[in-house]
Formats: structure tokens, C-alpha cells, sequence
């Protein structure tokens, strides 16, 4: 092997061993009994008695006890327009049968104690469009009574599922969300959990992504790393995203922000 090639490989892997010793450093491990965690609502979702136009999010929040270095479990949050409560799934992997859960929790609850953040935040006619294709891909799921944390599939596997079904979402999920490039081995390739671009992934533990949305993304072993193109930003494991943008996706294109 050459010098030029030991150098690339010796900053590859501090660049994917690095992210997670810092995370692990500032890691809170003095953890709470998940039965005791605080679950309650943070007000990212807007109150349906207020806001009576469609509403469409996407939330994610860092794994309850250790495995909160890694990876951060995700959710869909959907409200019809003039409904007067939110939908919401989740993929877990406790108790028996079908490991898809309908309104485990509020949209925006925490998720046993961690803060969630907002990924997606689609409302009104937009959203009112997007929810029936999300319903039909969350029924389409492959694996309703299959989970395994690691590689997949899990919570992530499952919104990225739905995020290929509807790529209109423009849904970008962190590098965090562990599970979400898993692919079966007799579907290798197809589109980035985005719904754009081209992944090649086998069962979650190494691949590669090019999409307008995650940018060039290396997965090793279920940790991501990349670069961000039309959206500058670093994509680093256990940290996520990190750029100048940090806003929250409106599922709008840039045709369609000049339109408005």
C-alpha cells in the first residue's frame, strides 16, 4: 500500500472515529429509568384547534442511554387539514407482532427524555397532498413485524422507506439516523433515502450515496460521512449535520419558492 493511500485511509478513520470520541465525551450518562423520562409535548407542533391547515413533520431525537452517541430514532407526524389530532408512527422494537406503532406518543413529544428535532415542516395544501401518499407508504412497509437496531431494519429504515415513496418530501435524514441506507441484499441499489440520486448500499453496512439532497455519503459499518454540495455542510457520524444551513426542510423546491 502506498504512503498517499495509508494517509487517506488514517484520516478516514479519524474522520469517523473522531466525531463519536467527542459525542462520547460530552455524552450525559447519567441516565434516568426510561419509565421515568420526561415524554412531554416541546410545542413544535402546531395545536390542531389553532392551526386547521394540513400539517406534515418529521421528527428525530437522539436514542435513549448510550446508543444516544450514535444514532437518533425518527417519527412522521401527520394532521389532515380541520382534523383535531395528529397521526403519528413510529418503528420500535419492544413487545410482539407488528413493530409499527400508531400515536405511541404526541408529535412532538420527547422521546424519553431527549429533545427532538424538526426535519420536516410541510403545512397546507402541500401537506394536504403529501399525507395520502404517506398513509399508502407507511401500509406498504416491507418489514410491519421485523426490527433489529442494528444495521436495519429499524425506526430510520422506516421513514426512509416512506421518504423513497414520497420523494416530494425532499426528505434529507442526518447521517445519524442509523438504519436508514439499509437495503436488502437483493435490492442493493435505487434511490437515496431522500428519494433522489442513487444509493448502492448492502443490508446498511457499506455503501455509498450521490444525491442532490445528502450530498456524497460514505456508510461504513451503519456510520455516515460525507459532504453536503448544494447545501455546504460536513455530514459526520454521531454528530450529523454540520453547515452554515441548519434550517428546518419545507418539502418546497426552488421553482416553487419563487412561485410563492
Amino acid at each position: 500500500m502506498s504512503a498517499v493511500a495509508k494517509i487517506a485511509l488514517a484520516l478516514a478513520a479519524v474522520a469517523m472515529v473522531g466525531p463519536l470520541l467527542f459525542k462520547g465525551v460530552s455524552h450525559s450518562w447519567a441516565g434516568t429509568p426510561w419509565h421515568r423520562t420526561d415524554r412531554s409535548s416541546t410545542g413544535l407542533a402546531p395545536e390542531p384547534q389553532v392551526t386547521r391547515e394540513a400539517v406534515v413533520q418529521v421528527y428525530a431525537a437522539p436514542t435513549y442511554g448510550w446508543r444516544g452517541i450514535f444514532a437518533v430514532h425518527t417519527w412522521i407526524a401527520v394532521k389532515d387539514a380541520e382534523a383535531r389530532r395528529y397521526d403519528r408512527w413510529d418503528v420500535m422494537g419492544w413487545g410482539r407482532g407488528r413493530v409499527i406503532r400508531h400515536n405511541y406518543d404526541g408529535a412532538d413529544h420527547r422521546w424519553f427524555g431527549r429533545e427532538p428535532s424538526l426535519l420536516l415542516d410541510v403545512r397546507g395544501d402541500r401537506a394536504a397532498d403529501l399525507i395520502p401518499k404517506i398513509r399508502e407508504a407507511v401500509a406498504a412497509y416491507p418489514w410491519p413485524e421485523t426490527y433489529r437496531s442494528f444495521p436495519g431494519p429499524n425506526s430510520n429504515t422506516f421513514v426512509a422507506f416512506v421518504a423513497r415513496q414520497v420523494p416530494e418530501l425532499g426528505l434529507d435524514l442526518p447521517p445519524t439516523a442509523i438504519g436508514k441506507d439499509f437495503r436488502p441484499l437483493a435490492d442493493p441499489v435505487g434511490r437515496a433515502p431522500s428519494g433522489g440520486g442513487l444509493q448502492v448500499n448492502l443490508l446498511g453496512l457499506a455503501g455509498l450515496i450521490v444525491a442532490p439532497a445528502e450530498g456524497v455519503e460514505l456508510n461504513i459499518l451503519g456510520l455516515g460521512l460525507g459532504v453536503d454540495i448544494a447545501d455546504p455542510a460536513l455530514r459526520l457520524p454521531g454528530i450529523g449535520r454540520v453547515g452554515v444551513s441548519q434550517g428546518v426542510a419545507t418539502g418546497e423546491t426552488d421553482t416553487d419558492q419563487k412561485h410563492r
